[in-house]
Formats: C-alpha cells, structure tokens, sequence
C-alpha cells in the first residue's frame, strides 16, 4: 500500500474514533502533500512523501526548540505530539553502523579524495539515507571521515 493511502486510511480511522489531535496533525500532513503535488502537478511518490514529512518533523523539533526557551509548554507539547504522529510515516531509522558503512561506500562510489568532494558525496548519500538518519550527523560523518 502506498504511504498516501495508509496516511488518507489513518485519518478516517483518526475521525471515526474521534482522536481531534491525531486528526488534526494528519490533516496538517495530508494538505502539506496536496499542496505539493498541485505545485508540481504529479503524483508524489513514497521517497517524496518521505521527504515531505521529515521536513515537517524538523520544523517542529525547531518549533519545540522555541517554544520550549519560551516558556510555552503547553505548545511545545503539541508540537512533540505531532512529532509522534508523523515519526510513525518514517521508514526504519539506520543504526550508526549502518550510517558509516554507506558513508564509506558512498565515499568509494564517488571517487572522493578530500573535503572538496563532500558535495558530490552527499548527492550520493541523500537518496540512500533520506528518512533513515539525521543528515546533519551524516555530514558531520563525512567530513570527519574526508579530512582525516
């Protein structure tokens, strides 16, 4: 089953049952992917439907930052909710392990000699990792493993 359709399956569940907060967080998701494929006039795929909801989380881990310096727990709150909700649409996150073993054949893969090719890295890492692990960490990873 496409990732879409358990999401729009999710949502009826979410209204039948009453949940206003679970529901009200997949509809924020479901308009965000409506609002994308009207943009780009296409189907999103699960590896774009991915994309788009890791984005959201870090908007609200941003959000949570904030809010959180701010006193505001009660939004902050509601922010980690939505989190959870859009965490359970991500894939399996990778381990480190797993991280620094594509990252070492990445780098082979590339043909990459020194820092100045961490770009041409990381066009070959996004797609394999995207979802799967923190890509800050990744580059973090990366240019250690470059430099030295």
């Amino acid at each position: 089953m496409p990732l879409k359709d358990q999401i729009n399956d999710d949502l009826k569940n979410a209204m039948r049952a009453g949940d206003a907060k679970k529901r009200d967080a997949i509809r924020l998701l479901t308009a965000e992917l409506k609002r994308k494929e009207v943009d780009e006039r296409k189907t999103l795929t699960d590896a774009e439907v991915v994309s788009i909801i890791d984005k959201m989380i870090k908007q609200r881990r941003d959000s949570i930052t904030q809010f959180e310096k701010g006193g505001r727990e009660d939004l902050a709150a509601n922010e980690k909710f939505e989190v959870g909700v859009l965490q359970a649409y991500m894939p399996q996150a990778m381990s480190e392990a797993q991280i620094a073993d594509a990252v070492a054949a990445s780098i082979a893969e590339a043909g990459a000699k020194g820092p100045a090719d961490m770009g041409k890295v990381m066009n070959v890492l996004r797609p394999k990792l995207a979802g799967r692990a923190d890509m800050g960490k990744v580059s973090a990873l990366l240019k250690a493993k470059l430099s030295s």
